[in-house]
């Protein structure tokens, strides 16, 4: 201490009268800030923990601070569940690279969210081990966020989880959970564009149930309800491709005639990232969010040909004739002593889904209220597709190149 009081004396001896006064204005300014209060500043909640800062919900915007650079501090830390999966690998990308902390629970192997630690700065992504039956486990990974976003969703059941437990269930579950820990700012539900108690499809069914129980135990929630999301790793051009390749055909079930809106996932992402970014006015509301074109499940087949370069075969599979080749693995399910294959083309609950037309209601809200003009699907968001093409990118013809003039 007289060591450093000597230099101090020996630096302000030398330096002019009207410097050594700014210094000395400048020294007493800042002893207050010896306090925690002084060294925050004067709006000192802001830069203390977000984990910790008291949540009062519809309270301004979320986001408080940072020039949105991964580096920075968005004010946002995420518990991400399902963040291992299609649409979570886009969502966690667009909170890291605003500044966002994302805790991602998963309970599969250490390799399972390596992909994901990439995407943000050192220690913003935090994978943590939990187990969705283990009400401790959720409480942990909840621990220090003030958002949670449910992407946790089964298009299929296992022997293990059924519609009902993950879909609705987990999804309640999850709700009460945030509802208790008294800092959760926001909490958004992804569901499905289609989701209602009359459907057909049990997976539509159990997530409209999801829904109704968490806008019961966090009336504030934001329900998001995309369509059916297309990209790199998608479940359902995928899957096409694959088939076609392998057989030569694909199956049109019903002939290909139900309407669809699809929609790329990095919109869908980009939308609840968006919702996160207003000043609560998306908190208690339910977004559909389907993509600008309108399709048929037949065009949607052309369009994956046409982006794969095979000429097209189909297969026209009435609807009787699909549902009688996908229930036995239903039926089977929970009788038999070990696990049946993830059904693909044809899917019991996926056919009942198709077979009606799934489009965005007219008066609902929708991307443009969120401030975003979702992307055409023929392009770039189908691009991946070429991998599928016999002999690299650059391989094959399109179908306009395979006909004669006289017959386009």
């Amino acid at each position: 201490m007289q060591s450093a009081a000597r230099r101090r004396h020996l630096l302000d001896h030398h330096l002019s009268p009207s410097t050594s006064a700014a210094i000395a204005a400048f020294r007493s300014a800042s002893q207050p800030g010896l306090t925690p209060q002084g060294l925050c500043g004067a709006d000192g909640a802001r830069y203390m923990s977000s984990a910790r800062a008291p949540a009062v919900k519809g309270s301004g915007h979320l986001v408080r601070k940072g020039t949105g650079g991964r580096s920075s501090v968005s004010g946002i830390v995420a518990t991400v569940f399902g963040a291992t999966g299609f649409l979570g690998r886009y969502l966690v990308q667009q909170l890291a690279k605003m500044g966002s902390q994302v805790l991602v629970p998963f309970r599969g192997s250490e390799d399972c969210h390596r992909h994901l630690k990439i995407m943000g700065d050192l220690g913003q992504i935090v994978p943590m081990k939990y187990h969705p039956r283990d009400v401790d486990s959720i409480k942990a990974v909840m621990a220090k966020s003030n958002v949670v976003v449910n992407l946790i969703g089964r298009e299929y059941e296992t022997r293990n989880y059924s519609f009902e437990e993950v879909n609705h269930h987990m999804a309640e579950q999850l709700a009460m959970i945030a509802k208790e820990h008294g800092g959760i700012m926001r909490f958004i539900q992804v569901s499905c564009l289609g989701a209602s108690p009359s459907s057909e499809s049990r997976l539509l069914r159990t997530k409209a149930a999801g829904e109704e129980s968490i806008l019961k135990e966090f009336p504030e929630a934001t329900i998001m309800r995309p369509a059916t999301m297309i990209g790199t790793e998608d479940r359902i051009l995928n899957r096409w491709a694959q088939f076609a390749k392998n057989w030569g055909f694909l199956p049109l079930v019903g002939g290909g005639t139900t309407k669809i809106q699809p929609v790329y996932v990095i919109d869908v992402a980009a939308a609840i990232v968006n919702s996160l970014k207003d000043d609560g006015t998306s908190m208690g509301k339910i977004y559909e969010l389907g993509g600008p074109e309108i399709y048929t499940v037949h065009e949607l087949a052309e369009l994956m040909y046409g982006t794969i370069r095979e000429w097209p075969r189909y297969v026209n599979v009435p609807l009787p004739v699909a549902r009688a080749i996908a229930s036995p693995r239903e039926m089977l399910l929970n009788k038999v002593p070990f696990p049946l294959p993830t059904p693909s083309i044809f899917n019991l609950d996926q056919i009942n889904a198709f077979s009606v037309d799934n489009l965005v209601s007219e008066d609902a809200l929708t991307f443009e209220d969120l401030g975003i003009m979702p992307q055409k699907l023929k392009g770039y968001p189908v691009e991946y597709l070429v991998s599928y093409r016999k002999g690299g990118p650059a391989f094959g013809s399109t179908v306009s190149e395979k006909m004669r003039s006289s017959e386009m």
